[in-house]
C-alpha cells in the first residue's frame, strides 16, 4: 500500500505577501538536494520576481478545457499522477476548477495527489478559509466566493506564515510588484488598506497561532506530559457554583489582561450524580460574564474537586488557576483541608491564586438559592407526626396488650423518626427522635417514670437509636433533595430541550411562544409589553385579562433593556396567575431570552422587507430611468429623425424614400406606445387598480385582435370553435395575449403556433388552456420564473427591444382575471407559455349580465 504524501502549506493574510514565491523557493532548494520537484501549476500573475522564480524547475503542461465556447486550461492531475514526481507545488489551494474537470477545487486535486504518495507544497491565504469568510467580507467589504474548508488546510502536516507588515505590502504594491500600475490606486484605496491588512494579519497569526497550539497539545499527549509549558499563558478560574464566582471571573480576566491577553477558561465541577451544589442561575450568570469577557465555559465530571480542577488545567495546559477561598465555617475547618488548600498543595509548577470574597468562612449554606427543598405543607406535616406521633406511639405501646422489651419499644420510636424523616425533612425528624428517647427513657427504662437510667446497656441503645434516627433521617433529607433536584432539573431539562427545538424548527410566532410560557407554568394569563413615553404598549398576550402593566403581575421577567439610540423602551414578560419559586425563574429567564430573540427576528424581518421594498422601488426606478433613456428615447429618435427628413426644403424625396421614412416613423410610434402601454399597465398591476370586468369571452374575440401587427406567415392558429367561452376580461386577455405573442416572434425561430383545449381535469366549471409555442433558444429551468419579474430580459436580447415588461404585464393580467401563465419547454426545443383559463359560466335567466366591453383596458 502506497504511503500518503506530505503536504506543507504556505498561508498569507493577503495576495502579495509572498506565498507563491516561497513555495517556489522552497521547490528549488529541494531540488538542488537532488529531490524530484515539478510544477504542477503556478500562477505569477505577472509578477517578474515570482516568475523567475520558476527557473529551470520542470512544469507539466496544463490541460485546456472548453466552457461557454471559451478555453480555459487547469492542473493535468492525470499528467501529475503519471509523472509521479517526488514533490509536487501546486499554487492557489482555494481555486474552483472549470466546469468538467475531474474535480470541482483544486484541493481535491491536492488529495488524490497526497493519496497517490506525491508530497504537496502549495498556498492559500487567510481570507480563502471557510470559517473566517464572513470576518473578512466584513473587515474588507469583499465576499469571497472560492473557499476552502479549514478542516482541509489542517489535514496538512505542515503550515507556515508567509508574513509581512501592511506597510512593506503597500510599498510593494505601490511599485508596481503586485498589480498592474493602473490597478494600484485603487487596489490601495480599498482591499489594501493599512486597516484591513493589519485585521487579514492578526487573523493569519492568531489561525496558525492555534494550529501550533494544537500541535502542541498532540506532542504533549503523546509523549505523557502533564506539567504546565508556559508557552501560552492561560488561566483557570474555579466556579463553586455561588454568588462568590462573579468576583472570581472578573479578578481573572484582570489577571488575563496583565498577563498580555491570555486565554481565559472557567471550569465547574459537578458530581457524578450530575446534582451539583449551588446555584444553576449563579453559574449561568456567571457563564455568560465569562464568555462577555472573551473566555470559554467547561463542566467536567468529579468527585473529587480537588483533583478534577487539577486534572482540567494540566489537561488545557494553564499556568494559573483562581479559586476562591473556602466557605466552610471555623468548625468544619477541622475536619480537613479544604479544596484550595488541597489545590495548593498538589499544584506543582501550576501557580494558584486564592481570592477572598464576602462569603469566605460563612458555610455552604451561604450560596443557597432557591429556599427550602421541601414544600411547606410537607414541612408541616412533619413537624405535625414530630410532635404528635411520639406520644401517640407511647399511649399505643403502654396500652398494648403484650409488653414489648426496650430495643423492639425503641425499634417503634426509629420507624416513627423515619417516617417524620419522609415527610418533613431532617429538623423535624430530629425533634421525634430527641422526644421518642426521652419518652422511651420516661416510659420503658428502669427506673420507670424518671430520667434516670441505671443501666449501662439502656444508655447505649438510648444513644445509639438517637444517633441512628439522626443519620437516618439525614439521608432520607438529603435522599427526598436529591430528587426533588432531580425531577426539577429534568423538568427543565424537558422544557429547555423543547425551547431549543423550536428554535432550531425555526418557530418564531410570539403568540405560540407566550401560550407555551403559560402552559409551561400554568399562569392564567401572559403578556408581553413594552414602555414608551405614553406608558406601557401589549406587543402580545395570551389568557383571559392580562397585564397591561407590570405592576399588575405576579411574576415578571425582563425581556431587554431599553434602547434609547432606536426609540426602544423596555420590554418585560408579565405572568399573571401565580407567584412563581426561584428555580422557576430560571426557565423564565431562558423564556425571555427566547422572546428576545423573537422580538430581534421580527424586526430584522420588518427591516428586509423594507429593505427589499426599498431594493425593488429603487431596480425599478434604475429600469425606468433605462427605459426612458434608452428604450423610449430609440423610437423617439428615429421619429425625430424621419420627420426632420421630410420637412427638409433642400432634399426631394421620390415616393419610395418618402414611404419608407414614414413607414419608419409609423414603425417607431407603435413601437413607443406599446412601451408607453406596458409601462402604464406595469404601474396599475403594482398599485393594484387593475379591476378586470370579467364577462364570457369567445377565444376568437381575443385570438385575431392579438394578432394584428405581427408576421402573418410567423404565426399558425389552432383554435377549435367548439370550446366553451372563458371567463375573462377581452381587453386584458387581448393584451396579455398579443404581449406574449410578440416575445414568442421576436425570441423564437420558425413559425409560432397558437393553440387551446379544454382541460377536463379539475372541479367544474373546468379550465381552458391557449397555448403559444415557439421554436427559439428556450429557457433554462431556473430562469422560467424569473422570466416573469418586471424589467427582466434575456442575455441575448437586442438592445432597444423593450423594457422587459411584457410577461410581467401577461401574468398579472392574467391572474387578475382568476387564470394562470406559466412557461414550458416546447417538445424538440423552444419555449411555450401557457395560459390557463376558467371557463364561463352560464348566466341564469333573468339574471344582469356581469361585466361590460373590456374597457379595463
Amino acid at each position: 500500500m502506497t504511503a500518503r504524501g506530505t503536504w506543507r502549506i504556505y498561508l498569507g493574510a493577503a495576495p502579495g505577501v509572498g506565498k507563491t514565491y516561497a513555495m517556489l523557493n522552497e521547490g528549488r532548494r529541494r531540488a538542488e538536494r537532488g529531490t524530484d520537484v515539478v510544477i504542477g501549476l503556478v500562477e505569477p500573475h505577472g509578477r517578474p520576481r515570482t516568475a523567475a522564480q520558476i527557473g529551470d524547475l520542470e512544469i507539466v503542461p496544463r490541460r485546456r478545457v472548453r466552457y461557454r465556447d471559451a478555453e480555459f486550461t487547469e492542473m493535468d492531475v492525470d499528467a501529475v499522477l503519471a509523472r509521479r514526481p517526488g514533490v509536487a507545488l501546486v499554487d492557489e489551494l482555494a481555486h474552483t476548477n472549470v466546469p468538467g474537470s475531474r474535480n470541482a477545487k483544486r484541493w481535491q486535486d491536492i488529495e488524490e495527489l497526497l493519496a497517490a504518495g506525491i508530497d504537496v507544497i502549495s498556498t492559500v491565504n487567510i481570507q480563502h478559509l471557510e470559517s473566517l469568510n464572513d470576518v473578512v467580507e466584513r473587515i474588507t467589504g469583499v465576499r469571497q466566493h472560492e473557499t476552502v474548508p479549514d478542516a482541509v488546510v489542517r489535514r496538512a502536516e505542515q503550515i507556515e506564515s508567509v508574513d509581512m507588515t501592511p506597510e512593506a505590502l503597500r510599498r510593494r504594491l505601490a511599485h508596481g510588484n503586485v498589480y498592474p500600475a493602473e490597478s494600484v490606486d485603487t487596489a490601495l484605496a480599498n482591499y489594501f488598506r493599512t486597516g484591513n491588512l493589519t485585521a487579514l494579519r492578526e487573523l493569519a497569526l492568531l489561525w496558525v497561532a492555534d494550529r501550533v497550539d494544537e500541535g502542541l497539545a498532540r506532542y504533549r499527549e503523546q509523549h505523557g506530559i502533564t506539567e504546565p509549558w508556559e508557552a501560552r499563558e492561560r488561566i483557570v478560574v474555579a466556579l463553586p457554583g455561588g454568588p462568590e464566582g462573579d468576583t472570581l471571573v472578573r479578578r481573572a480576566a484582570r489577571l488575563a489582561a496583565r498577563a498580555g491577553h491570555a486565554d481565559l477558561l472557567a471550569v465547574r465541577v459537578v458530581h457524578s450524580d450530575g446534582l451539583a451544589d449551588g446555584s444553576p442561575r449563579a453559574v449561568a450568570r456567571q457563564r455568560a460574564l465569562m464568555e462577555s469577557m472573551g473566555g470559554t465555559f467547561h463542566q467536567v465530571v468529579g468527585d473529587d474537586i480537588a483533583a478534577a480542577l487539577l486534572e482540567f488545567a494540566r489537561g488545557v495546559n494553564a499556568t494559573q488557576l483562581v479559586l476562591g477561598s473556602s466557605r466552610r465555617s471555623g468548625w468544619r475547618a477541622l475536619l480537613g483541608p479544604d479544596v484550595g488548600t488541597t489545590v495548593a498543595r498538589e499544584s506543582g509548577d501550576l501557580d494558584v491564586h486564592i481570592v477572598t470574597h464576602e462569603r469566605a468562612g460563612k458555610g455552604r449554606g451561604a450560596a443557597r438559592e432557591g429556599g427550602p427543598a421541601l414544600s411547606v405543607r410537607r414541612r408541616a406535616t412533619g413537624w405535625t407526626l414530630a410532635v404528635l406521633g411520639p406520644p401517640a406511639l407511647t399511649v399505643l405501646l403502654t396500652q398494648a396488650p403484650h409488653e414489648f422489651g426496650l430495643v423492639t419499644d425503641i425499634l417503634f420510636y426509629l420507624a416513627l423518626t423515619v417516617g417524620v424523616a419522609l415527610a418533613g425533612g431532617l429538623w423535624p425528624a430530629v425533634a421525634a427522635a430527641v422526644l421518642g428517647s426521652l419518652l422511651a427513657n420516661w416510659f420503658f427504662t428502669p427506673p420507670f417514670h424518671t430520667l434516670t437510667i441505671a443501666d449501662i446497656d439502656n444508655a447505649v441503645a438510648l444513644g445509639i437509636f438517637i444517633g441512628v434516627a439522626v443519620a437516618v433521617a439525614s439521608v432520607v433529607d438529603l435522599a427526598a433533595r436529591r430528587s426533588r433536584q432531580a425531577a426539577q432539573s429534568n423538568a427543565e431539562a424537558e422544557t429547555l430541550s423543547m425551547l431549543a427545538t423550536s428554535v432550531l424548527r425555526g418557530e418564531q410566532a410570539l403568540p405560540a411562544l407566550l401560550e407555551r410560557i403559560r402552559e409551561t407554568f400554568g399562569m392564567t394569563s401572559v403578556a408581553l409589553l413594552e414602555s414608551g413615553g405614553d406608558g406601557w404598549t401589549v406587543l402580545g398576550s395570551t389568557g383571559p385579562a392580562p397585564c397591561a402593566d407590570p405592576d399588575q403581575a405576579d411574576a415578571q421577567a425582563q425581556v431587554r433593556e431599553g434602547e434609547g439610540t432606536d426609540g426602544r423602551g423596555q420590554t418585560v414578560l408579565a405572568l399573571r396567575g401565580r407567584v412563581l419559586p426561584a428555580a422557576d425563574r430560571r426557565v423564565l429567564s431562558a423564556f425571555a431570552s427566547r422572546a428576545a430573540a423573537v422580538l430581534e427576528w421580527r424586526r430584522l424581518a420588518e427591516e428586509a422587507g423594507h429593505a427589499r421594498r426599498l431594493a425593488e422601488g429603487n431596480r425599478i426606478r434604475t429600469a425606468l430611468l433605462a427605459a426612458v433613456s434608452h428604450d423610449l428615447r430609440t423610437p423617439l429618435a428615429s421619429i425625430k429623425a424621419g420627420v426632420s427628413g421630410l420637412r427638409q426644403a433642400d432634399v426631394h424625396w421620390d415616393p419610395a424614400d418618402e414611404a419608407e421614412l414614414l413607414a419608419t416613423v409609423e414603425e417607431s410610434a407603435d413601437r413607443l406606445d406599446a412601451l408607453i402601454g406596458n409601462l402604464l399597465d406595469m404601474s396599475r398591476l403594482q398599485t393594484g387598480t387593475v379591476s378586470p370586468l370579467i364577462q364570457p369571452v369567445a377565444l376568437e374575440q381575443v385570438v385575431a385582435p392579438a394578432l394584428q401587427g405581427l408576421p402573418a406567415d410567423r404565426i399558425e392558429v389552432d383554435v377549435p370553435e367548439t370550446l366553451p367561452p372563458v371567463a375573462a376580461d377581452p381587453g386584458l386577455l387581448e393584451r396579455a395575449l398579443a404581449n406574449v405573442l410578440q416575445n414568442a416572434v421576436r425570441h423564437g425561430a420558425g413559425p409560432v403556433l397558437v393553440s387551446a383545449g379544454e382541460l377536463r381535469a379539475g372541479p367544474p366549471p373546468g379550465r381552458v388552456e391557449i397555448r403559444v409555442a415557439d421554436r427559439g433558444p428556450g429557457v433554462p429551468e431556473a430562469t422560467k420564473e424569473r422570466i416573469f419579474a418586471p424589467f427582466q430580459r434575456l442575455g441575448d436580447a437586442p438592445e432597444g427591444d423593450g423594457v422587459g415588461l411584457g410577461l410581467a404585464v401577461a401574468r398579472g393580467f392574467t391572474e387578475a382575471m382568476d387564470g394562470t401563465l406559466e412557461a414550458e419547454d416546447t417538445p424538440g426545443g423552444g419555449l411555450t407559455m401557457v395560459f390557463a383559463l376558467p371557463v364561463a359560466v352560464p348566466a341564469r335567466t333573468g339574471s344582469p349580465a356581469r361585466g361590460g366591453t373590456g374597457g379595463s383596458r
